[in-house]
């Protein structure tokens, strides 16, 4: 009987008209494939059945996930090529004669059976979409492994969102990188001393505190994780900040009924935008323009994607961020300027977001002992396959990154804001 592997490459062959991109190995010790480059390992016929139910890029991340499918070697390539081959194979149809095929050969090899359970790490969200219950619920699944697992991987700015590489220097961090988009943000607001920011969506507090500490900006974020409140107060009072940062739980919908509507000089949101949800999206905007000042400056730095792929993908969905919502950009300037916000300047960060991930890939691969212990080897293996997808879609520009600067006119239509003023 001819094995696994090679069986596996004649279906791969008649079904999709390519070859193998990568080496597969089987439980069976059977191999096939290219020998260079990464190598596909099937360690039981249950990734196969994972495959059977969830065809494609699910079935795949279960399978990966829960350690019935490795991959030695570099999984970003292993993930390039695959789709590649993906892309190469088109929408042909199935033979009766390679379904069949198929068929025999699952019942054969015990690939044919009971659906497997999905992981117990891919989310599970109820109630109705973008509701405050399940936007809490979205948000708690993706923190919920708490400030001392991301202070592993992130840096020491604790700053979960794409850097800005101003230097090509081996010296150059990531650290450095997110401090020089800080600084960037500052720039294109024109903050300084006595004003005050609306951070909305501000996570552990790295925009808040470095307005605070290196311009004495009076700075104000919202969260809805306490975690994240808790950590940010913190770090303020360790670095004597504390009369000038604040960190309020609150939903961003609950932002324009409070004392602080129409009185923030600017207003920052970083990387939150693709959470809101689309229908919910001319409020999130309407939002951020209620809480400037007439003349006030607004930067949004947001994740954006093709039209026809407007969520993060079938494994970032259910694994990363439940119900995330990604449009054009200029579907989402669009939006801004329905708000009565007119925009000023855009500028493309997507080549900086590949050097992020990858900067995040090293440092999880680095401490990955210490990831394990913290939250489980599944966990690892999900911000495994987070970060090599995500570096990938980034290079491939299947996903873009922008900050947009955007302004309130006052009543007579003047934004007296210039640009990095």
């Amino acid at each position: 009987m001819t094995g696994v592997a090679k069986e596996i490459e004649r279906l791969v062959s008649e079904t999709m008209g390519v070859r193998l991109p990568v080496g597969l190995s089987a439980w069976d010790g059977s191999h096939a494939g290219p020998a260079d480059g990464p190598q596909a390992v099937l360690r039981s016929p249950k990734a196969l059945r994972r495959l059977l139910f969830k065809p494609g890029e699910l079935g795949l991340a279960r399978a990966y996930v829960c350690g019935d499918l490795n991959v030695d070697g570099d999984l970003t390539e292993a993930l390039r090529r695959g789709g590649a081959a993906v892309r190469d194979a088109g929408a042909s149809g199935i033979s009766v004669k390679t379904l069949l095929s198929g068929l025999g050969f699952g019942l054969r090899r015990g690939v044919v059976g009971l659906p497997p359970s999905p992981p117990a790490e891919e989310a599970r969200l109820r109630g109705r979409l973008h509701s405050r219950f399940r936007d809490r619920a979205a948000i708690s699944h993706h923190y919920d492994h708490g400030n001392d697992f991301y202070s592993l991987v992130l840096d020491e700015h604790m700053a979960y969102s794409c850097g800005y590489f101003a230097a090509d220097d081996p010296d150059y961090m990531l650290a450095d990188a997110q401090r020089d988009k800080l600084d960037l943000i500052r720039e294109k607001l024109g903050l300084h001393e006595g004003m005050r920011l609306l951070d909305v969506g501000c996570g552990w507090g790295s925009l808040l505190l470095r307005a605070a500490d290196k311009y004495e900006v009076r700075a104000v974020g919202i969260t809805l994780l306490a975690e994240q409140a808790e950590f940010v107060h913190a770090r303020a009072k360790q670095r004597g900040l504390d009369h000038l940062v604040e960190v309020r739980l609150r939903d961003y919908r609950e932002l324009p009924d409070t004392e602080d509507a129409g009185s923030f000089d600017a207003v920052a949101s970083v990387e939150m935008g693709e959470h809101v949800g689309e229908d919910n999206y001319p409020r999130y905007a309407e939002t951020l323009r209620a809480m400037l000042r007439p003349q006030g400056g607004l930067l949004l730095q947001q994740m954006s994607r093709g039209g026809n792929a407007p969520g993060g993908g079938a494994f970032i969905e259910s694994y990363i961020a439940p119900d995330m919502t990604m449009r054009p950009l200029s579907a989402t300037m669009a939006h801004l300027e329905r708000a009565g916000l007119e925009i000023r300047d855009v500028q493309a960060l997507r080549e900086h977001y590949v050097h992020t991930v990858r900067a995040w890939q090293d440092t999880l691969e680095q401490r990955w002992d210490d990831v394990v212990a913290h939250s489980g080897e599944r966990f690892a293996r999900v911000w495994r396959l987070y970060l090599a997808g995500g570096a990938l879609a980034f290079e491939e520009n299947r996903m873009g990154v922008d900050q947009i600067l955007a302004v309130r006119p006052d009543d007579e239509g003047r934004s007296g804001f210039g640009v990095g003023a």
